[in-house]
């Protein structure tokens, strides 16, 4: 039995990052949370969207950013743009460009370590207002998210790849726990198949994402987050919307609650 569920396990990852024939599986990964920058502020949004997806862990820490070929079409710019955002990334010590044949430009940033101090200091750099914007904004665009995915009839591989999601971060160790919960939320969104959905979700957990990295570790909290968790992806594989609305906001709800208490 054990055998099995390590084989089912094994295939569930497989299946987020294949799609057919071997390819990787359609709006999943860095390529999904950029988007087109705009023509007349190029270098600077080129940087913004960069920032994101290291930031959020899309790229993990040790590991390098698509080809830059690849990242030039999807952000419609020019190669040299990027050269220079990229390299205005590695001065301010968020990347590391290697050159060669096993070369590019390598994620160095690590998340502060968490802590109410550390928390505190976040929300003093927000302030209230922004803080709860920023918590309105993020329970309206992941509870619309999960209904629109639980409403959408789901292929296997879609199936798949949310169950291996959801598997990657019940196993995850703690260090890398913010990166996958992130990755798991954002899955939700991209699977919809709407790129701007995709785009706003990511873009509302980037303006709470310090603060969710600066809350401590908790192994309560954590296993009542993946119940919560749980209870997301049931709905939304059952296909209840409704359900799968009140899921994402219990969750949500929890965590706003938690904030609350570690900033007394």
């Amino acid at each position: 039995m054990e055998q099995s569920a390590r084989q089912e396990r094994q295939e569930a990852r497989a299946d987020t990052s294949r799609g057919d024939g071997g390819r990787p599986a359609a709006g999943l990964g860095p390529m999904a949370v950029l988007r087109p920058v705009r023509a007349g502020n190029a270098f600077e949004e080129t940087v913004e969207r960069l920032l994101q997806v290291i930031k959020l862990g899309v790229v993990a820490p040790g590991e390098k950013l698509p080809p830059e070929r690849e990242l030039a079409v999807r952000l419609g710019i020019s190669r040299v743009t990027l050269r220079e955002a990229i390299r205005a990334l590695q001065d301010a010590g968020y990347l590391d460009v290697r050159r060669g044949r096993y070369g590019g430009a390598f994620v160095t940033y690590t998340p502060p370590a968490p802590g109410a101090g550390m928390l505190r200091k976040v929300v003093a750099d927000m302030g209230a207002a922004d803080l709860n914007d920023a918590l309105t904004f993020r329970m309206a665009v992941e509870c619309g998210a999960a209904q629109v995915l639980a409403a959408t009839p789901l292929t296997d591989e879609q199936r798949a790849v949310l169950r291996g999601k959801l598997m990657d971060l019940e196993e995850a160790r703690v260090e890398d726990y913010r990166r996958l919960d992130t990755a798991f939320h954002l899955s939700i969104a991209e699977l919809t198949g709407s790129p701007l959905l995709a785009s706003a979700c990511a873009d509302a957990r980037l303006r709470v994402s310090d603060l969710l990295n600066a809350i401590p570790m908790l192994q309560v909290n954590l296993e009542h987050a993946a119940s919560q968790h749980q209870a997301i992806v049931a709905a939304i594989l059952a296909g209840d919307p409704e359900a799968a609305r009140r899921a994402v906001a219990e969750h949500l709800e929890g965590t706003a609650a938690l904030l609350r208490a570690f900033l007394g």
